[in-house]
């Protein structure tokens, strides 16, 4: 589909056509890889959070004392970050015979600021401390700024209000990850109509994560996009609009289409393994 979309030039599979792709405007996979094209990516940076919330800083009377700008509370590029470590709050030791090993910053203890930024406040906290606010903390901190709040809502409607927001990616699991896009897809305003491709989402998630994330998914279709889901769980597919069941057996045995259509219709197709589960966990 990014073929007929955008030229993709890369190999794909054996595919002799893809019928529909004209109703929508673009396909968008959304894996547990991490987040951002580096460690440096956190969930404040990846949302955009952190743009509305530098601004604030920029904002203060302190700031504009030393002539200050947003950019002056952003790790990633000179300024108020710390450049020993260059923002990192870490630093990589060589060992000649060892790997390499990451140490904690000493000039910075790991807070990735240096101490002017660190002396500027906001209603009493630095950039520092709101970076390792947890999302639903920020919440109620910036309460009353919906440019924030409606950034860092969306992480807390997918289940993630637990995370802290200047958290690095290497410190975040692959469902995490995974949940961090969708927050920014379901925020996204794009009005263009897309594909979100999931593959196997509730993987380490509790039955109660599983409902937060198809209210997600219902969030996408009532956009106008469309999500398509790889997966086992059966309350997923229970939740479905439709399902392709794929078999009959795992492996070589499988990848045949054994029946297709709604849940309902699924069930009544007699070899079908995933009919026969869904009707014990439907009676």
């Amino acid at each position: 589909m990014k073929q007929k979309y955008a030229g993709y030039a890369g190999s794909i599979g054996a595919c002799k056509d893809v019928v529909g792709y004209q109703h929508l405007n673009a396909v968008e996979i959304v894996d547990q890889s991490p987040i951002g094209k580096s460690s440096r990516s956190t969930p404040v940076t990846y949302t955009k959070a952190f743009d509305a919330i530098r601004d604030l800083f920029a904002d203060t009377q302190s700031a504009k004392q030393l002539g200050w700008r947003a950019g002056h509370f952003s790790f990633n590029v000179p300024g108020g970050r710390c450049e020993t470590c260059e923002g990192d709050g870490s630093v990589t030791v060589e060992m000649q015979f060892l790997p390499d090993i990451t140490l904690e910053c000493e000039a910075c203890k790991g807070s990735r600021y240096k101490k002017e930024a660190k002396d500027i406040l906001y209603k009493g906290a630095s950039i520092v401390d709101v970076l390792n606010m947890t999302v639903q903390e920020a919440l109620i901190f910036f309460q009353g700024n919906k440019r924030i709040v409606n950034k860092l809502q969306v992480l807390s409607d997918v289940g993630l209000g637990y995370v802290r927001l200047g958290q690095p990616s290497t410190r975040l699991s692959g469902g995490e990850a995974q949940r961090i896009k969708l927050a920014a897809a379901i925020d996204d305003s794009r009005s263009e109509k897309t594909l979100f491709i999931f593959d196997e989402p509730t993987t380490g998630l509790h039955l109660d994560d599983i409902a937060t994330l198809l209210k997600c998914f219902r969030a996408l279709v009532a956009k106008g996009h469309s999500v398509l889901v790889i997966e086992h769980h059966l309350h997923v597919i229970a939740s479905a609009d439709y399902v392709i069941d794929l078999g009959p057996e795992a492996g070589e045995l499988g990848g045949h289409v054994v029946a297709f259509g709604t849940p309902e219709q699924i069930m009544k197709v007699s070899k079908s393994y995933t009919g026969k589960a869904l009707k014990t966990l439907l009676k």
